[in-house]
C-alpha cells in the first residue's frame, strides 16, 4: 500500500515562496522585539498534562493533543479513564510553558523579565481559513512588572512590528477583565459562573449577541441578567463617551485603580506610537483564556473582518507553579493570519539584494568550476542570494521554475564559442 503524501488534516506543507515571506516576517519580529529589550528563549513542544489542564486555558483545554504514556507506564488493561493513559500534551499556547520556564529559572533572570518566544503550538481545532491545528505563535511577555508600563511597552513593540511589515489603519482593542467582572456583578451574574460567562461572551464575534444570549440562557443564567447585560452594551454604544458612561454606571463595583490605569495606557500609547493605528476601548472584548486577570487587548483589522493577535495580563499564573503570585503580561502576534494576509495581497519582500541562479554546463572544467564558486561566494558576501547548480537536461523547464521563484539566471559554459565577455568572468553567458 502506497504511503499518504499529503499532510494530516489541519496541518500544511510550506512552499518556498511562502517560506521566504515567513522568514522575512520572523526576522522583522525578532529585530524589533530585541530592540525593545526582549530576550529570546525556547521551551519544549510538550508539557506535563497537569500544567496544560489547570483550568486556565478556557476552551483550548478541550483541544489538547494528548500524548500516551510509553513503555511499561502504558497499562491499557488497567486504565479506567483517559487520564490513566496520558501524561504529556502538546502545548496549545506559549504562555503556560513560559510561566513554567520562569518558575524554574527565575533566580537567574533579570527583573522584570522580558521574554521573546517564537514556536509552533498545537490545537485539535476545526481547520478553516487562517486556522490550523499546528501554527506558529510569536509572543512577548513581561514578568515582574505590575505597572501599566508593561502594557504600554507590549502595545508599542507589537504595533511597531506590524507597521514595519506594512500594516496600517488597524485597531488595538482594549478592555479589562475587572471591568468585565464589574459588568457581570452589575447585571446580577453569579460569581461562580464568571469564567463560564466569559467563555461564552468570547464567541460574540462569531455568533452575535443573539447567539450569545441564547447560549447563556441554555447554560442556566437568568434571563434578567442577560437582558441587563444587553441593555448595558446598548447604553455604551449610544453614549458620546462610552467608556466614561460605563465607568459611571459601574461606580463602586470597579477597583479604584482601573480607570487610572486605562487612562495612562491610552495617553502614553497615543503620544508615543510610531505606527498608524487606533487604540479603542471595546467592552465586548473578553479573550477566552481563564488566566487573564486585568488588561486584555486584541489586534483587529476592521476592513478585513479578522483579528490578528492578542494578549493581556495574567498575574496569577506564575503562582500556580511557585506558590506566590508574580505580575505578568503578554502579547501574541497571530503569525499565521499575518502571513495569510501578506500572501493573499501579493506581498514582495523589500530588499536591495539580488537572487541569482548560477546554471553550469555539466562538463565544466575544475578550473572554471572554481571560478564560478568564487564568484558565488563574492556575491553572497555582498548580500546576494546565489543558487548554484548544474544544468538539467530539460533546461527550459529548470529556468522557468527558477524564474518563477524570483531568480535571475546566469549560465556558465565550458566551450570558448559560448563564452561572452561580461564583468569579472569573461566566459560568463548571461
Amino acid at each position: 500500500m502506497a504511503l499518504k503524501k499529503t499532510p494530516v488534516n489541519g496541518m500544511k506543507d510550506i512552499e518556498p515562496e511562502e517560506m521566504d515571506v515567513r522568514m522575512y516576517v520572523e526576522s522583522v519580529i525578532i529585530d524589533t522585539y530585541t530592540s525593545y529589550g526582549f530576550i529570546p528563549i525556547e521551551t519544549p513542544c510538550m508539557e506535563d498534562i497537569r500544567n496544560l489542564m489547570s483550568k486556565q486555558g478556557g476552551e483550548n483545554e478541550k483541544l489538547i493533543f494528548k500524548v500516551l504514556k510509553r513503555g511499561e507506564k502504558l497499562k491499557l488493561d488497567q486504565a479506567e479513564t483517559e487520564n490513566d493513559l496520558v501524561d504529556y500534551g502538546m502545548r496549545y499556547d506559549l504562555t503556560v510553558p513560559l510561566c513554567r520556564y520562569y518558575a524554574n529559572h527565575s533566580a537567574d533572570l533579570p527583573t522584570p523579565f522580558k521574554a521573546l518566544q517564537i514556536g509552533n503550538v498545537w490545537r485539535a481545532d476545526r481547520p478553516q481559513r487562517g486556522r490550523y491545528r499546528q501554527f506558529k505563535q510569536c509572543d512577548i511577555d513581561i514578568i515582574g512588572d505590575g505597572t501599566a508600563l508593561a502594557e504600554i511597552d507590549l502595545i508599542l513593540a507589537t504595533t511597531e512590528v506590524l507597521g514595519r511589515i506594512g500594516f496600517a489603519d488597524f485597531e488595538i482593542r482594549i478592555n479589562e477583565r475587572r471591568i468585565l467582572k464589574a459588568m457581570a456583578d452589575y447585571c446580577g451574574f453569579p460569581d461562580e459562573g464568571f469564567d463560564s460567562l466569559c467563555i461564552t461572551l468570547d464567541k460574540m464575534d462569531k455568533i452575535g449577541m443573539d447567539g450569545v444570549a441564547a447560549e447563556l440562557q441554555k447554560e442556566g443564567f437568568a434571563k434578567e441578567s442577560i437582558d441587563s447585560y444587553i441593555t448595558l452594551l446598548d447604553g455604551i454604544g449610544l453614549a458620546e463617551d462610552g467608556f466614561a458612561w460605563l465607568m459611571e454606571q459601574l461606580g463602586d463595583l470597579l477597583p479604584a485603580d482601573v480607570i487610572d490605569r486605562m487612562a495612562e495606557i491610552f495617553e502614553a500609547v497615543g503620544e508615543t506610537k510610531k505606527t498608524n493605528f487606533e487604540l479603542v476601548f471595546d467592552p465586548t472584548l473578553v479573550r477566552g483564556m481563564s488566566y487573564y486577570t486585568g488588561t486584555i487587548f486584541e489586534i483587529a483589522m476592521p476592513d478585513l473582518g479578522i483579528s490578528c493577535g492578542g494578549g493581556g495580563r495574567y498575574d496569577k499564573m506564575v503562582g500556580q507553579f511557585t506558590g506566590h503570585d508574580v505580575p505578568a503580561c503578554g502579547f501574541s502576534i497571530g503569525f499565521e493570519r499575518i502571513i495569510m494576509l501578506l500572501m493573499e495581497s501579493g506581498f514582495h519582500i523589500p530588499t536591495e539584494h539580488v537572487k541569482l541562479a548560477y546554471l553550469m554546463e555539466r562538463d565544466l572544467s575544475v578550473t572554471l568550476l572554481t571560478e564560478v564558486i568564487e564568484s558565488a561566494q563574492k556575491a553572497r558576501e555582498n548580500g546576494d542570494e546565489v543558487y548554484l547548480t548544474y544544468m538539467n537536461k530539460n533546461k527550459k523547464f529548470q529556468k522557468e521554475q527558477l524564474e518563477k521563484a524570483g531568480y535571475e539566471i546566469v549560465e556558465f559554459y565550458n566551450t570558448l564559442d559560448q563564452r561572452q565577455v561580461k564583468g569579472d568572468l569573461p566566459w560568463q553567458n548571461r
